[in-house]
């Protein structure tokens, strides 16, 4: 398996200097990623029910042990470290593991934040952030591919209060998110919400948003990116304030995990750039995503560039991996899940003439 995927990784093309290196292989279904202050790098899974944790004891830029944090879990894809604690979402449950890098070989049991969650599967997964209030925030996807549900926690963003264990709704108008980040300068949040399916292969787009506080609503399921109407949902007259996304996106691209760039040791041109992993169309006649991008902000403008490419065979429309979510690590390097190829790549960068 190694070295067929070091084939592969020769397929892969980044810009000038980059590289791209195995950091971990045999993580079934890798999806989120978070970091440790200890430099454990902990994942989250969507098919295995485990998370995983990997620590590169030899500072080499690979892991060199894998630990098995728990295990029988409920689609735990999304996880999230704060103040030594690891936080686990598995659909209807946030779980917190104590003093967890203190305890890897030997791991604490669940306590169970919350448990009252929606328990639908149907975009039931989740990716969670802290945002810069120090609570926990929680997407609820839609059950359906577009639908308006009885429970008005679908299709948000909720906010947790981790000492009060109480949550709010955050955001609205969100189909599906599987990837926030808090931009490291002005402190707001940003997520990529996915699309609805069945209307074509090049609607509607999917989508980068940005919230700067609670109760904004991001249009779904009337409005979909910046000006597609839905054919079965009529605008409601009542509705006068929407959040237009920030980006839109290629239709049907599934953009997952995201970070912005805030180390220095990529080119200065990189710094508070969005990298955003683009998990790739499944009903596409002709795939699409299947990539990382890089977006630059600059004097109201904005620039996307493919960063990784070479996940998609386009000749034969055949993809062998597919990219879910973006890590910095302290050294300034990128890590990468990719939960077809069950693997974590490293990006780093030199320049040309070292």
């Amino acid at each position: 398996m190694l070295i067929s995927l070091q084939l592969q990784l020769g397929k892969l093309m980044l810009p000038e200097g980059f590289n791209i290196a195995v950091y971990a292989t045999d993580v079934k279904n890798a999806r989120q990623l978070a970091l440790g202050t200890q430099g454990t790098v902990f994942v989250g899974t969507r098919r295995q029910g485990e998370v995983y944790a990997l620590v590169d004891s030899n500072k080499d830029g690979k892991a060199d042990q894998k630990y098995t944090i728990d295990h029988g879990l409920n689609m735990p894809s999304g996880v999230a470290f704060k103040d030594g604690d690891l936080y686990v979402a598995a659909v209807n449950r946030i779980l917190r593991y104590r003093n967890i890098e203190q305890n890897l070989s030997s791991p604490p049991s669940a306590e169970v934040i919350i448990d009252d969650l929606p328990n639908d599967k149907h975009h039931g997964w989740k990716a969670i952030e802290f945002n810069d209030q120090g609570h926990l925030i929680i997407p609820v996807g839609v059950p359906c591919n577009i639908c308006i549900s009885d429970d008005k926690r679908h299709g948000t963003l909720l906010e947790l209060d981790l000492k009060t264990r109480q949550y709010r709704v955050y955001a609205e108008g969100v189909r599906n998110s599987v990837g926030l980040t808090v931009h490291p300068v002005d402190k707001s949040l940003w997520f990529t919400d996915n699309g609805r399916d069945w209307m074509g292969d090049d609607l509607p787009p999917d989508e980068i948003n940005k919230a700067t506080r609670a109760g904004l609503h991001f249009g779904f399921p009337y409005l979909h990116g910046s000006s597609t109407y839905d054919p079965n949902y009529k605008f409601p007259a009542d509705l006068k304030d929407i959040s237009l996304p920030v980006i839109d996106l290629g239709a049907h691209v599934a953009p997952l995990g995201l970070t912005f760039y805030s180390a220095k040791k990529f080119p200065e041109s990189y710094n508070n750039s969005l990298f955003v992993a683009e998990h790739g169309s499944w009903n596409r006649s002709e795939k699409s995503g299947y990539r990382v991008i890089n977006i630059k902000f600059g004097y109201g403008d904005k620039t996307v560039t493919p960063f990784v490419t070479g996940w998609l065979d386009k000749n034969k429309d055949e993809a062998w991996g597919r990219p879910v979510d973006i890590l910095q690590l302290t050294d300034g390097s990128l890590l990468i899940s990719d939960d077809y190829a069950d693997t974590i790549y490293r990006i780093d960068y030199h320049k040309p003439d070292e």
